[in-house]
């Protein structure tokens, strides 16, 4: 039988998982269609079992020990996420996502356990379950600063040396490799360009002399993805989602859009980096290649960068003015360290 334990202190219900077999219900009975196209609404039953098993025996622990918690409103992400203590004053990182997300958040949280094992500094995966509000996931928490603020303060040469660690901690993330049956990246990566161009291509707003390049460099390059191999992502890999913590080490946090794909695609957002540390966007790629950098990398990052920028457009309108405007900096910035796409090696490189 299932049961509810309420947690008064922290506003949650938590669904406890029991420890014997939960007879299957016809599924008639049970699979209710949400007012949402496309996904499931799961009753309690459903929760239960598909909560079995996912914190590893260490079954709510920790979120029946918390006594309080302070929302955290920075970052894009849909999550509802909080810095939450427990009585003897350990703090850790709660998110809490809605339940039509739960197969998406537990293969999240298993993927995190699995990066945690090559011994990265990183938020760690702690625990993982359900509560009334949806799929909660608890996460060491790091104290420290925003790696993005640090850099302001840091000379070149700092920020060059915290770029060698990002990149050799994301090429420690890329060994793990991509499911055999992965769709082939070529086909897959060539969809999401159309969609991209066709989005441009429909937006009211467009690039001032500069949306014409993008496009002419993608339509010149797209044999590039040709065999490209595929590896998992960290999906959000810059500096934005990185913090220093408190004994000064690089440490990676945010893993919510963690994908597979082209290990290289990943750098497209280098371009954050390099816009507040260039020598630190120069370092990240020094130390993912240990110095001796491939031109097809290059190219690669180039025809990478220009996909997202022309869908950087289109996504921004929806929240306004100064999103745009962010966008047409960025675009214009991206101009300039390409001449124009004239060249692939960015200018911003050369300030290692």
């Amino acid at each position: 039988m299932s049961f509810c334990c309420t947690i008064h202190h922290v506003g949650m219900s938590l669904f406890v998982c029991p420890s014997t077999v939960i007879k299957r219900e016809k599924r008639g009975e049970r699979d209710v269609q949400s007012n949402r196209p496309g996904k499931l609404d799961y009753c309690e039953e459903d929760k239960l079992r598909l909560a079995e098993g996912f914190t590893g025996g260490n079954k709510y622990v920790i979120l029946e020990s918390i006594v309080n918690k302070s929302p955290i409103v920075k970052g894009w992400s849909g999550d509802q996420k909080y810095c939450a203590a427990t009585a003897d004053g350990t703090k850790y990182l709660l998110r809490v996502s809605s339940i039509d997300r739960l197969e998406r958040k537990r293969r999240e949280y298993e993927k995190m356990s699995e990066v945690s094992q090559l011994d990265i500094p990183m938020c760690l995966p702690v625990e993982f379950g359900i509560c009334d509000e949806g799929v909660y996931s608890i996460q060491s928490w790091i104290d420290g600063v925003d790696a993005e603020d640090a850099m302001m303060a840091m000379r070149p040469e700092q920020q060059y040396s915290y770029g060698l660690d990002a990149g050799r901690i994301l090429a420690s993330i890329h060994t793990i490799p991509a499911p055999a049956n992965a769709p082939d990246w070529e086909i897959r990566f060539n969809a999401k360009i159309d969609r991209r161009i066709a989005m441009y291509e429909n937006c009211e707003l467009k690039y001032d002399g500069g949306g014409d390049l993008f496009l002419a460099y993608l339509t010149r390059n797209r044999h590039l993805l040709k065999d490209r191999p595929q590896s998992y992502q960290h999906g959000d890999y810059h500096i934005g989602n990185m913090m220093i913590d408190s004994h000064g080490v690089l440490t990676i946090i945010d893993f919510d859009r963690d994908d597979f794909g082209d290990p290289w695609e990943e750098f497209n957002r280098v371009v954050w980096c390099a816009q507040t540390a260039p020598a630190f966007a120069a370092g990240m790629v020094d130390g993912y290649f240990g110095g001796n950098i491939p031109m097809e990398f290059w190219k690669l990052l180039a025809f990478y960068i220009c996909s997202n920028i022309l869908g950087s457009l289109p996504w921004a309108m929806p929240f306004g003015e100064g999103q745009i405007q962010v966008m047409r900096k960025q675009a214009a910035q991206v101009l300039e360290w390409y001449d124009g796409m004239k060249n692939v090696v960015p200018t911003w490189y050369h300030s290692r």
